[in-house]
């Protein structure tokens, strides 16, 4: 799902104590989503309290959900200088470092924070733990560890007893989701804590739908957000939440119809003073309706007034606008001019996405240039599915089913196998049909010009192999292993594939018709190899299987005509 500044900060109001009614106003803003107007709140408390570390932090928080990260990094450093070693803002720089790819720096200011309080301050905890689970190359591990520590009261004397809050409990359920595979279950239990101090927590009940999301678990994910709506109508997020989940062009999931109602409700408990955001989703609602023409002139009249982020959004949406009118070169020239602009390297997971689609789409009549832009298309469509740091299985499909229609068949091979690799991952067992994907790619790969590849020929093999490892009862590994080590004895000299086919014959047999191709297929091979053999006796054996299968063989009519012209050769001899 998108990526998000996690709202357990306003859980700050439940854990810590008095506090200023300005904060707690900003604090509740931010978790409802009301980004501007939490930023007015803490620059209230700042002009009367230029010392309060806390309100330069939130304000910096606050900058970041409305994507502006050089304004945040500025409220967080002019923070440090009216406070100088503030564990919370170095906290905060720390998370502009691991924003900015410095993960090095990062974690230098983080452990310097948890130390400066001992690792025992909830909201230092909470900030560092966030940065971590949430961005891109932040340690998730170390997260964890982090909350563990605020957590664990182990050996404390009493009045060094930590109580942990519903907003400590959500963020342990963070860090385990961030770590993903088995971790899901225990984060399910960590919202479940929080819930239990706080039972109109909508965030720890939306939080559960992620971890379902992840597991693919559609129907439980959308059933989670909708109990959250249910449980906080005017829980902004989780309507955002649902407005990504139906605009995600995946089966069972897909509908534009639900993704125009969910970001409507959302817009309607948006902040106000949030300009920019609001009107580029008045934008994507006229896209919703197949107004491209509306919305690209929305978008283009918000360009001057965006910052960096939403530049992005809006020039993306554009180029998209063009594609769905059917104007791809428009599009093309659009996010070309886009890329450019921005530099490769700022491009987001969306943005490689559209690319791989604007270039799909265009079609030239020279085969040059055509197979130039299906390469490009194809290296879009690679980057989207590396680009998170969160795996996908689907996005690794897609570029395996995407090389294999260009019949680029290695790559597709090697995608297939990357694709099996991370249900291994994810603690799931790759099917016979996976192996299967990987053994047929590399095997259609091993066919050259004029030659045959055995590395790729070997790398089929061990794909075909674990079929029959791993699923023995099915024919399909013993012949697939068979039509491999064929394909390094073509003239059926050495026998290779011998015990390959005899094991996929003994099992084939008894269902000759489903079998008859495969059956054609490993009959030749053996009465070719008992031919050179000159093993007469099998010869005929297999010849006799193959002739009802295949009347017009011509390895057999081959056979018959060699051995006719032995045969009369030895009688003119004699």
């Amino acid at each position: 799902m998108n990526k998000r500044i996690s709202t357990v900060f306003a859980l700050l109001l439940l854990a810590g104590g008095v506090m200023a009614q300005s904060i707690d106003d900003g604090l509740k803003k931010l978790y409802y989503g009301k980004y501007a107007g939490a930023k007015q709140d803490f620059e209230s408390v700042i002009a009367s309290k230029p010392t309060d570390d806390r309100a330069h932090y939130y304000l910096g928080i606050a900058e970041l959900g409305m994507e502006n990260q050089e304004a945040a990094a500025a409220a967080f450093t002019k923070g440090l200088t009216a406070v100088p070693n503030s564990p919370l803002l170095t906290a905060g720089m720390g998370r502009i470092d691991l924003l900015n790819g410095d993960t090095a720096a990062a974690r230098q200011k983080f452990d310097a924070a948890l130390a400066g309080v001992k690792g025992k301050n909830g909201e230092v905890s909470r900030a560092v733990a966030d940065a971590n689970s949430e961005i891109k190359g932040g340690n998730k591990a170390f997260a964890l560890a982090t909350m563990e520590t605020l957590m664990n009261n182990e050996g404390a004397k009493r009045r060094d007893i930590y109580d942990a809050t519903a907003a400590d409990y959500i963020e342990l359920g963070d860090a385990y989701r961030a770590l993903g595979g088995e971790n899901g279950g225990k984060a399910i239990t960590a919202y479940e804590r929080a819930l239990e101090l706080d039972a109109n927590n909508a965030e720890a009940v939306m939080k559960q739908g992620h971890v379902n999301y992840n597991a693919k678990l559609l129907e439980q994910a959308v059933g989670d957000y909708a109990r959250a709506a249910s449980l906080d109508p005017n829980y902004a997020p989780v309507f955002y939440e649902l407005y990504q989940f139906y605009y995600t062009p995946r089966p069972r999931q897909f509908s534009l119809a639900k993704a125009k109602e969910n970001l409507q409700k959302y817009l309607s408990l948006s902040d106000p003073s949030d300009k920019v955001k609001n009107e580029y989703y008045l934008a994507s609602i006229m896209f919703f309706d197949r107004d491209y023409d509306s919305a690209i002139a929305k978008a283009q009249s918000l360009i001057p007034q965006a910052n960096d982020s939403y530049k992005m959004k809006l020039h993306r949406l554009i180029a998209d606008a063009h594609l769905q009118k059917g104007d791809s070169l428009t599009a093309r020239k659009v996010y070309d001019d886009y890329v450019q602009k921005v530099g490769e390297a700022k491009l987001e997971p969306l943005d490689y996405k559209l690319g791989s689609e604007i270039y799909g789409r265009i079609k030239y009549q020279d085969s040059a240039s055509q197979v130039e832009i299906d390469n490009k298309a194809l290296e879009y469509l690679e980057k989207y599915a590396t680009a998170d740091t969160v795996k996908d299985l689907d996005r690794y499909e897609s570029v395996a089913k995407a090389y294999q229609e260009a019949r680029v068949f290695d790559r597709a091979a090697d995608w297939y196998k990357k694709f099996a690799e991370l249900k291994v991952e994810m603690k799931e067992k790759p099917s016979a049909l996976d192996y299967y994907n990987i053994g047929l790619n590399y095997y259609r790969a091993s066919a050259g010009e004029g030659m045959t590849d055995t590395v790729m020929l070997n790398k089929a093999d061990s794909a075909f192999g674990q079929i029959s490892t791993n699923f023995p009862d099915l024919t399909t590994g013993h012949y697939w292993q068979g039509m491999t080590a064929a394909g390094k004895d073509v003239e059926a000299k050495t026998g290779v594939a011998l015990p390959y086919f005899e094991k996929y014959i003994a099992m084939a047999e008894s269902d000759v018709e489903r079998n008859k191709i495969g059956l054609i297929k490993a009959y030749t091979y053996l009465m070719v190899y008992y031919y050179n053999k000159e093993d007469n006796a099998n010869l005929q054996k297999y010849m006799s299987k193959l002739e009802p299968l295949d009347p017009n063989s011509e390895p057999v009519r081959a056979i018959k005509e060699n051995m006719s012209a032995r045969s009369a050769q030895q009688n003119s001899t004699k």
